[in-house]
């Protein structure tokens, strides 16, 4: 089959959409040509760089005509990395174009039509917004270096500000990148195995200001382990915790098992609205603290608790909705795979003084239809399933069970779209969605769903 273009040649096209991954769709004779930093309506000269079966990889040479949404991203690094794929893009027009995708898949994947879709909430300062961050360590040309992947690759870009993350994060970058020049440490090589620093990740409370500074070491060794305390300490505000996490593992996964604390705390405080979380190296806790609380609160608004109800809260993390949800209910049940997390769930309930919810640890399918077999019914069922939904069989308890209202939150809203339609097939009714805008700068989209049985 011939394609209408060839490698290392140059083309001018239009970019009419964007993938999944941020990156500007053009098409030529119907064949898709992928760009990166190319957003809809710019004109462009790119040079094809890879030729697949289905589709191009063009790379941006020059904008011919720029779209009137383009922006100049805040950020000197945005063309480059992975972190923020649509930065430069008017923030309304991105909150717009992510209720677009959201009705496009609820329409395409779900066959839904007649469904409420709001408009995406936005935040009033779409910046800094991030209180966890994880950069790598590296080397380059001899030096240390620090900072997020290079879109699409293991490449490290060197950086100093990351206008996504909490300023706390620049901060313990420039003085990790200090102590490990001075004292000669060695990052870790992927391609070796050799090298003791792996990564730095910087957890922040946005409501206390406790910070956590962890770094991920290739073993135990963290030589002038003293001088790194006395520099961080010294130099960082509300320093409450520096923990060493071991992970000497061949593994793409940041943290490893073993966790050491050399200053401090083992924990760090913070809150969701009146609500207290004890977070931990491995606590999985909302990235952005801001819309966390607008999420939990329209989950909230659309189960419509009155107080006599019974509430299956399932995939629950560490407990966050259902803490939430327990205030308003008569009992509520939380189901979630990672052990620890049920563990911090059952401490923060504890924590909380909420004594009228019980957590389950196992997968959502053999915990929820289990249950519910032992006689457990539930009047709503809220469900928060990572990026691939809801296995089939969760959905199917749900149906047999028969609760008024389902409560969706979901991160992905092709895999919502597809559950979504199971549902209306077999007696429910989606009946509003919210998105919220959880990640700016993203092209990842959070969404609110209201089910009601038919």
């Amino acid at each position: 089959m011939s394609r209408p273009v060839e490698k290392n040649k140059i083309y001018e096209v239009e970019i009419i959409d964007l993938n999944h991954r941020g990156q500007g769709v053009a098409k030529l004779d119907n064949f898709a040509i992928f760009v990166n930093n190319g957003i809809p309506g710019d004109i462009v000269k790119v040079k094809i760089v890879q030729v697949k079966k289905n589709y191009g990889v063009g790379e941006l040479i020059e904008i011919v005509k720029p779209s009137e949404n383009r922006v100049e991203p805040v950020s000197t690094v945005a063309n480059e990395c992975g972190g923020c794929q649509i930065q430069n893009i008017k923030y309304d027009v991105q909150l717009e174009m992510k209720k677009n995708k959201v009705a496009n898949d609820i329409k395409r994947i779900g066959k839904l039509e007649d469904v409420l879709i709001h408009d995406t909430i936005g935040m009033k300062e779409p910046f800094r917004y991030r209180n966890k961050g994880a950069f790598p360590v590296g080397e380059q040309k001899g030096k240390v270096v620090i900072g997020p992947y290079k879109r699409g690759t293991h490449e490290i870009i060197d950086t100093n500000r990351c206008i996504i993350q909490h300023e706390a994060a620049d901060k313990v970058i420039e003085l990790l990148r200090e102590y490990m020049e001075k004292y000669n440490i060695k990052p870790y090589d992927e391609t070796t195995g050799k090298g003791i620093i792996r990564h730095v990740m910087t957890r922040v409370a946005f409501k206390t200001g406790d910070l956590m500074v962890i770094i991920v070491t290739n073993g135990k060794d963290l030589p002038h382990k003293k001088a790194l305390v006395k520099l961080l300490k010294d130099n960082l505000e509300n320093l409450k915790s520096i923990v060493q996490n071991i992970n000497s593992r061949r593994t793409n996964v940041i943290l490893g098992p073993k966790n050491r604390t050399i200053y401090g705390e083992d924990k760090i405080v913070d809150y969701i609205d009146d609500l207290k979380f004890n977070i931990s190296p491995q606590s999985f806790f909302q990235v952005n603290p801001v819309q966390t609380e607008i999420l939990y609160n329209k989950a909230l608004e659309y189960a419509d608790l009155k107080g006599d109800e019974v509430v299956f809260d399932i995939y629950c993390g560490i407990g966050t909705i259902s803490l939430f949800l327990a205030r308003k209910a008569k009992y509520v049940y939380g189901i979630e795979v990672v052990k620890q997390a049920i563990i911090d769930a059952r401490e923060n309930a504890e924590t909380n003084g909420i004594h009228n919810v019980e957590f389950y640890d196992g997968t959502a399918e053999e915990v929820f239809p289990k249950l519910y077999k032992q006689g457990i019914k539930a009047d709503v069922v809220v469900l928060d399933p990572p990026r691939k939904g809801c296995d089939e069989s969760v959905l199917d308890t749900i149906v047999q069970m028969q609760p008024k209202k389902v409560v969706y939150v979901s991160c992905n809203p092709s895999t919502l779209a597809r559950d979504l339609k199971y549902l209306d097939e077999n007696g429910y009714k989606t009946q509003e969605i919210q998105p919220v805008d959880m990640f700016p700068h993203t092209t990842h989209v959070e969404t609110v769903v209201l089910i009601e049985k038919k």
